[in-house]
């Protein structure tokens, strides 16, 4: 429907910019700590914080400091964080056997975050690049990406990250049949209440590079992920991603990256209506801390700015590695 007004000057939109408070009550769209996931890079040790060159503010942390982590985050009233980790390249292997070890890293770390901090939600990442001597997500033979024996792998990763107290799991492999794989195999096991953020409309981006470095895949990956991950090109395919995967019962959708897709969460939003997520990703997030570091920009304006644009385009939530500064920022007055 089209609006309707008046002419100049009966219409003056100015009227309603006028004064701080004016303008908050003609706001659309609002920001919230809510709206905030945040993503931690998990290594092994004790004691261990580990800069990312590429991600100026953004370490690997060992597990201690990962419970500090998730301390702030509960202060700050972020309702969940996201692991990704960091393995020593002595247990990468073709099969990626470690990803459903079910003493591994990341799924000792589960247990720890729900043992401490139990109201704090927690997500885990369902691929297999950071565990494969390929750096791929999925399994490689002869150099092709194989898709259905990788879905056997992502479900018994899903169930030993479920098992050990997973609140949502993350698939971001970009395999065919995996929601409904990981769904059916949950629902068997018991962990009927476990949630599935799915990365259904994931990009073969430029903007992965600095992430990759954090958990050490840029070495090992031979090749590209466009066999893959989606054609930037398309968006009437990611719609077809997004029906797919909630009809194999994903619970929330996600469009990757970020900031240069949000016309796709726009139409993903106003197609299907659900909770919808984006991920402001690692290219993005340095980009912004570049700038700014070198007086650009104004870096926390534009942090702010960035994430209420994917409000603005219909997202629910945020995967942001601004989490903890944005949370702070917006923290209500008392």
């Amino acid at each position: 429907m089209r609006p309707i007004q008046a002419a100049f000057p009966a219409t003056r939109f100015r009227r309603m910019r006028r004064s701080a408070a004016l303008r908050d009550l003609a706001q659309e769209n609002t920001l919230t700590v809510k709206d905030l996931i945040w993503p931690l890079f998990l290594c092994d040790g004790t004691g261990s914080e580990t800069p990312v060159a590429s991600m100026p503010g953004v370490a690997r942390l060992s597990q201690d400091n990962i419970l500090r982590a998730a301390e702030r985050a509960v202060r700050l009233g972020i309702p969940a964080v996201c692991l990704f980790p960091y393995i020593d390249p002595a247990l990468k292997t073709a099969g990626c056997e470690a990803a459903w070890d079910a003493d591994n890293l990341v799924n000792r770390c589960i247990r720890a975050l729900k043992a401490e901090q139990s109201d704090l939600a927690v997500m885990t990442d369902v691929a297999l690049d950071p565990y494969n001597l390929n750096g791929h997500d999925g399994l490689v033979r002869d150099g092709i990406i194989l898709n259905d024996e990788t879905v056997e792998a992502l479900v018994k990763m899903s169930l030993a990250q479920a098992d050990a107290g997973a609140d949502i799991l993350g698939p971001s492999d970009m395999m065919d049949g995996r929601i409904g794989a990981i769904r059916m195999a949950l629902e068997a096991a018991g962990h009927k209440d476990v949630a599935i953020l799915s990365y259904a409309a994931k990009y073969a981006s430029a903007f992965y590079g600095p992430f990759r470095d954090a958990v050490g895949a840029s070495g090992a990956l031979k090749g590209d992920k466009k066999t893959y991950q989606m054609n930037p090109a398309n968006s009437d395919e990611a719609l077809r991603l997004i029906g797919r995967d909630l009809n194999e019962g994903a619970d929330m959708v996600m469009v990757k990256p970020g900031m240069p897709y949000l016309d796709i969460c726009r139409r993903v939003k106003d197609a299907f209506g659900v909770p919808t997520f984006a991920y402001q990703v690692s290219g993005e997030y340095a980009m912004i801390r570049a700038a700014a570091a070198q007086g650009w920009i104004d870096g926390e304006k534009a942090m702010l700015e960035s994430l209420l644009g994917f409000k603005r385009a219909g997202c629910d939530g945020i995967l942001t590695y601004f989490a903890p500064e944005a949370a702070a920022l917006l923290a209500p007055a008392v």
